[in-house]
């Protein structure tokens, strides 16, 4: 877990805001502590921080782009056997926040979080939106920090190394069951599917499908059958969330 720190032999004086325990489940000890807290910072503790108190949404930017790169690259080197197609589909799996979320879940990165009160207490710590927007906010702090290099370890390390286990099925990617995960842990509601036309002949039929939660259209989508019109559903409502790149489908 201290890859970062044997590699890099980092011996520059901690800074006390750095919290210690994250520093060694990250493998990572920071130049400028500031970085990290910064990444670990949600709007919602701005009113309550002081005006010098940036949130992470610009870090969170810029760790996305990184998280693209180092994950683009490790597929193309690893899979020389996929075309494009099925590389942009194992990599919008990779980076959807979903995934980032559970990654984060793992290095408890909800406990180390700045968040409002009324955001905690929501249950801000354990939100996928807030989580996979750390895992990215954090890493663009790495970079910022020590350079692309230990970024990619780090993504290696934290990611990458589940690939296999997270991709078992990412030629046919179920977006339901990631829809279905994201909606349950965040609005901690079930995803409702309807039919909303049918058109065509019965042995050519085109079949119109809609996505609910909570009463809300998500996403809507066609196939040539019912569960192929869902799919691409819920693959619009992952979009529509910010979930998947509309150029990654």
């Amino acid at each position: 877990m201290n890859f970062l720190w044997r590699w890099f032999g980092l011996k520059k004086k901690r800074i006390d805001s750095a919290p210690a325990e994250l520093e060694a489940l990250l493998g990572c000890r920071f130049h400028d502590p500031g970085l990290l807290q910064q990444a670990l910072t949600h709007r919602s503790a701005l009113p309550e921080m002081g005006e010098d108190t940036l949130s992470n949404e610009r870090m969170e930017f810029l760790g996305d782009s990184v998280l693209g790169l180092v994950v683009s690259d490790h597929l193309y080197r690893t899979h020389s056997d996929l075309q494009e197609g099925e590389l942009t589909k194992m990599k919008s799996l990779l980076v959807s926040k979903t995934i980032l979320a559970q990654q984060a879940r793992n290095m408890e990165l909800g406990r180390y979080m700045r968040l409002s009160d009324a955001e905690a207490d929501s249950g801000g710590r354990d939100r996928t939106s807030i989580l996979g927007d750390a895992f990215e906010a954090v890493l663009g702090a790495i970079y910022l920090d020590q350079g692309i290099e230990c970024a990619r370890c780090f993504v290696h390390e934290h990611l990458l190394r589940e690939a296999g286990r997270i991709t078992t099925d990412v030629r046919h990617v179920n977006y339901k069951s990631v829809l279905q995960e994201y909606v349950q842990g965040t609005f901690k509601s079930h995803l409702q599917y309807r039919t909303r036309a049918e058109e065509g002949p019965d042995h050519e039929k085109l079949f119109t499908m809609e996505v609910l939660a909570s009463g809300k259209v998500l996403g809507s989508g066609q196939g040539r059958n019912k569960k192929e019109a869902e799919q691409s559903a819920a693959c619009d409502a992952l979009v529509r969330l910010g979930l998947l790149k509309p150029e990654d489908v």
